[in-house]
C-alpha cells in the first residue's frame, strides 16, 4: 500500500497575488520559481531552500471583500518546522525585525510555537515539536 510520506506543495487562495507574493518572499524568505495562468485565475509558486513549496493563486471570482475563517471548512493553519525552541525565537525576532505582527511564543504540551497572519489572515505557525517521552 502506498504511503502518504510527505507534501509536495500546498497551494492557497489570496485576494491580492502581488501583495502576497511578496509577503511569503519577504516574511518566509521564499524564492519565485514558476508562475502559471489559465482563464479566471493567476498563480505564482515560491520555494524554500530546503524545499518547501507554496503555491498562491489568484482567482477573478474570488471576492475583493472576502477574508480567511478557519471555522469554515478547509485549512486551519500552516505550520513551518523547527528544530528547536530557540529556532522559534529566532523566527520571532525575524518577525520583530520585518515589523509583522505576531503573537507570543507559546510552550504548550506537544511543543513550542509562535503564529503569525499572511496579508489575508491565514496563520502561520512556526512550530518545534518537544521530543518524545521514552519509557525507561
Amino acid at each position: 500500500m502506498p504511503i502518504a510520506e510527505r507534501l509536495n506543495h500546498l497551494t492557497l487562495t489570496v485576494i491580492s497575488l502581488d501583495v502576497s507574493v511578496a509577503w511569503y518572499e519577504r516574511v518566509l524568505q521564499l524564492d519565485r520559481f514558476a508562475t502559471r495562468e489559465a482563464p479566471g485565475w493567476a498563480r505564482v509558486l515560491l520555494r524554500s531552500p530546503v524545499g518547501l513549496v507554496i503555491g498562491l493563486t489568484q482567482h477573478e471570482a474570488t471576492s475583493r471583500g472576502d477574508h480567511f475563517d478557519p471555522v469554515r471548512v478547509g485549512l486551519d493553519h500552516i505550520a513551518i518546522h523547527c528544530g528547536s525552541r530557540s529556532e522559534v525565537q529566532q523566527w520571532a525576532a525575524h518577525l520583530d525585525q520585518l515589523e509583522v505582527s505576531r503573537d507570543v511564543v507559546v510552550d504548550a504540551p506537544v511543543g513550542s510555537l509562535l503564529v503569525c497572519k499572511d496579508p489575508d489572515g491565514i496563520p502561520i505557525e512556526f512550530f518545534a515539536p518537544f521530543p518524545p517521552i521514552t519509557q525507561t
